[in-house]
């Protein structure tokens, strides 16, 4: 009889465990010890055990479940040309002890699902303990996935996949590279034909040693995808394109192999690149210009911004950095940079 205790201990361990996997579901954090009150006959003929005290603490515990899962915030997410700021919400914020952030370039592929169990090329930021969080070091004009991850002690849960995508590079136009009878303006955004520096004409002095009236932005592209826009303000004479470092400083841009342009001479539409040109037929008041280069596919694509109509793409095999350029022979011209690529332009988005 002296070993009947030990004996009792092992029926009563076999069935609070029996207990636990029949009626727990999740694990919890919590780490109580229930044993239960066991009233013995003197003769040890039979014995009864008594739950009504651990039943109580069994339904007072609040079982731990992970988390729901989050929802990425694309109206409030911001992105410059090389970052993003990812924000979400959470419905389990106080039970979250951290999230996960996973994200990757988007290629156009038709199922998000399939991308998205595909580890290999997924970028991890473990342990953030906010609802927001921005990466850095991105490539401009690129559109990314994202997804957020909430994790507790008993498990975790993820968001449904957020598209979003970095801002193409901001530049400036270069004073020191513009011709003397062009004027940049303070904030290097606008450039004008200084008319009062030489005697009016009706032709503009585009054939004459002086060269051209050209401008260039204050970058050098030599990857990625990038968008500009151009506001023609009133002027009826101007090319605006990209052309090589190497480019001859005081030639008419489209005149040689290391330039790329659209211009527009008087009532007539052109794009031009080593002195061969193509008409083309804009809308007649095209007001708006946008320029989408893509340095890695080799394209260089002109657009009627305002209509969202293609005019012209160039194919090119790039050999060396490119630099945004601009000439005006009347009036003026503005650049608007560090625009995201408009989605009817993006390719990617096509193939979603």
């Amino acid at each position: 009889m002296q070993y009947l205790p030990g004996l009792l201990k092992t029926q009563i361990n076999m069935v609070l465990l029996l207990l636990w996997f029949n009626g727990v579901s999740m694990a919890t954090a919590s780490s109580q010890v229930l044993i239960p009150e066991i009233n013995l006959n003197d003769t040890f003929d039979t014995f009864a055990l008594d739950f009504t005290r651990e039943k109580k603490l069994l339904e007072c515990l609040d079982y731990l479940t992970a988390p729901n899962p989050p929802t990425i915030r694309e109206e409030l997410c911001t992105a410059s040309y090389d970052t993003i700021t990812v924000h979400w919400t959470s419905d389990d914020e106080f039970s979250v002890v951290s999230y996960e952030l996973q994200y990757t370039i988007f290629t156009g592929q038709a199922n998000v699902v399939s991308l998205c169990n595909s580890a290999d090329s997924w970028m991890i930021v473990p342990n953030i303990k906010q609802n927001h969080y921005t990466v850095h070091g991105l490539q401009s004009g690129t559109k990314y996935i994202f997804v957020v991850k909430a994790i507790n002690q008993a498990g975790s849960r993820s968001s449904e996949p957020g598209k979003l995508k970095t801002n193409s590079q901001p530049f400036k136009l270069d004073p020191k590279s513009a011709h003397r009878k062009l004027k940049v303006s303070h904030d290097n955004l606008t450039v004008e034909r200084d008319e009062t520096s030489s005697k009016k004409s009706h032709t503009p002095e585009r054939f004459t040693s002086q060269g051209s009236y050209g401008v260039a932005g204050n970058v050098f592209i030599d990857s990625g995808r990038h968008y500009w826009e151009v506001v023609i303000s009133g002027s009826t004479w101007y090319a605006i394109g990209i052309s090589y470092k190497s480019a001859p400083k005081h030639e008419w841009i489209g005149k040689n192999s290391a330039s790329w342009v659209l211009c527009r001479c008087n009532n007539m539409w052109v794009v031009r690149h080593n002195s061969k040109e193509i008409p083309i037929e804009p809308a007649p008041h095209l007001r708006r210009v946008g320029i989408l280069l893509d340095y890695d596919n080799g394209s260089l694509a002109f657009y009627d911004a305002l209509n969202s109509l293609h005019l012209y793409t160039f194919d090119i095999t790039f050999g060396q950095p490119v630099c945004p350029t601009f000439t005006v022979w009347n009036k003026c011209l503005t650049i608007i940079t560090g625009l995201p690529i408009p989605d009817h332009l993006d390719s990617s988005e096509q193939l979603a």
